[in-house]
């Protein structure tokens, strides 16, 4: 049998139960797949047509394994963990208490420097490979990968004045929103540069989309978000306590920001990646995703997140990066570390 980390299930009337030391994904009498687990790392059901037995639920929390609910367009609407998981008050304090002060400001800034950068990096990279069959285009992107970059020198400035005048992130979360949007307005005009004039890209969409690439795009953050979740609740974090994103009932606020530099280096770059392969996105009749884009969107998605990166002087798995930056922002938050450093991929 092979071994299976995540398993997802999402064809419509099938069914998740427990059989001797693993889980099954069975429809009538067909097994779909299985997964020991002892190997086991999440469960993902992404079909509102989908059963799971309590004996599978109890396996995974006894386990440590979370199981993760998408809807057919890749948005999270529910996890479930091992209640133990929730039990670490220490950090939660500390995260909690540093709301009001400059730390929230500096981890803003953190978060923002982190995705402004990698945003940049991926146009450099995709320019590189341009230069000589399309120098016009290389140059293009090129310019403006810098001029995303130019972003950051505001962001130092908005971070310094924060420090001298003593603000508070409520009073200036404004002035980060803004400047992170014209990066990002700069960086999603070199992804339409790249995209095939196929795909009639109308721009960026997020919840509704209808079109193949911000579709893919979509259900791929819906993927990654369900692994952001479980490295904040491992290391011990509130996923609903952020900084960057304004609190408000139910809304995962921590998660939201701290998926914002790993979007870029796990999501778009796998999505463009197969649009420039010439990969055909499938829509039903309704525009959504169809049950075997989406399966094959989720594998590519997790098997980007198991490819190596450069990391404090390592090369590891992108999985193992997520998490190790997630308990590097638990220690700084206690106060057992200097600095809170986001990570930056090297392409």
């Amino acid at each position: 049998m092979p071994i299976i980390q995540h398993l997802i299930a999402d064809q419509f009337g099938s069914h998740v139960g427990k059989y001797q030391g693993r889980l099954k994904v069975t429809k009538a009498k067909e097994t779909l797949a299985q997964a020991p687990l002892l190997h086991l790392e999440t469960v993902t059901i992404s079909s509102s047509g989908v059963s799971i037995s309590a004996a599978a639920i109890r396996a995974c929390t006894e386990q440590g394994i979370p199981i993760h609910f998408l809807s057919g367009t890749g948005t999270p609407y529910a996890s479930l963990y091992s209640a133990g998981l929730t039990g670490t008050v220490l950090t939660r304090r500390a995260q909690l208490l540093a709301y009001p002060t400059l730390r929230a400001v500096d981890l803003a800034a953190s978060l923002a420097l982190g995705k402004i950068e990698n945003q940049a990096a991926l146009l450099k990279y995709a320019a590189k490979y341009r230069k000589e069959t399309d120098p016009y285009l290389y140059e293009e992107l090129r310019l403006l990968a810098l001029e995303i970059r130019d972003h950051l020198a505001e962001l130092g400035g908005w971070r310094q004045a924060a420090h001298y005048d003593n603000s508070q992130l409520d009073d200036i979360r404004g002035q980060l929103l803004s400047l992170e949007g014209r990066a990002a307005a700069k960086y999603w005009q070199g992804i339409g540069y790249l995209l095939p004039d196929a795909l009639n890209w109308p721009g960026r969409r997020g919840r509704g989309a209808r079109d193949p690439f911000n579709s893919a795009l979509n259900y791929g953050y819906g993927i990654l978000y369900s692994q952001i979740e479980r490295a904040l609740t491992l290391a011990g974090l509130d996923p609903y306590g952020g900084f960057i994103h304004v609190d408000r009932p139910g809304k995962p606020s921590l998660v939201l920001d701290f998926i914002e530099p790993f979007r870029t280096p796990v999501v778009d770059r796998t999505i463009l990646g197969l649009a420039n392969k010439g990969v055909k996105i499938e829509l039903d009749e309704r525009g959504f995703l169809t049950d075997k884009t989406r399966r094959f969107l989720a594998e590519k998605v997790i098997g980007r997140l198991e490819s190596r990166e450069k990391y404090e002087g390592k090369r590891r798995p992108l999985r193992a990066i997520i998490q190790q930056q997630a308990r590097a922002l638990a220690v700084w938050l206690r106060g057992e570390r200097d600095e809170f450093t986001p990570f930056l991929a090297t392409w």
